[in-house]
């Protein structure tokens, strides 16, 4: 899969984000980050949170790689999947981590509850934070005017 098939097969459109558009996917994380790591939150709830993180934190990515697959109704496999196109190598460990955490996470807001662990959730936090930082990273080595 490239940006360039993706294009042509028409599952994402090109895109020019801004430093506001990604301002207003950055307060999300935040909050998410910082709700996942409360102390009286079900580990479920801080799971469920912390994944969201990191699929807002790879929207944020996309959005700089100057394509947009929101709009075709992708869904959350294919916005972390496409991580690997843009932040490369580095990002491979994560889109694999969060896409097993994916299935879990649909388990826990649409099937059962009780289903994530405390040492569960404390994991997907530490990795989505690691992961937010990634791509803030990226975006400050590779679109300085977006930085935070």
């Amino acid at each position: 899969m490239t940006w360039t098939s993706l294009l042509a097969n028409k599952e994402a459109q090109k895109h020019k984000t801004s430093k506001k558009e990604l301002d207003n996917m950055r307060a999300p994380i935040a909050r998410d980050l910082a709700d996942a790591s409360l102390a009286g939150l079900s580990a479920d709830r801080r799971f469920a949170t912390a994944y969201n993180a990191a699929l807002q934190a790879a929207n944020m990515a996309i959005a700089c790689a100057g394509v947009s697959d929101r709009e075709q109704g992708r869904t959350p496999p294919g916005v972390l999947g496409s991580t690997k196109l843009v932040l490369g190598k580095a990002a491979h460990k994560y889109a694999d981590y969060f896409e097993t955490c994916r299935r879990k996470r649909n388990t826990i807001d649409y099937t059962f509850s009780n289903v994530a662990t405390d040492t569960e959730a404390k994991e997907i936090v530490v990795q989505a934070k690691q992961f937010y930082v990634e791509v803030e990273d990226w975006i400050t080595k590779n679109h300085p005017a977006l930085k935070i």
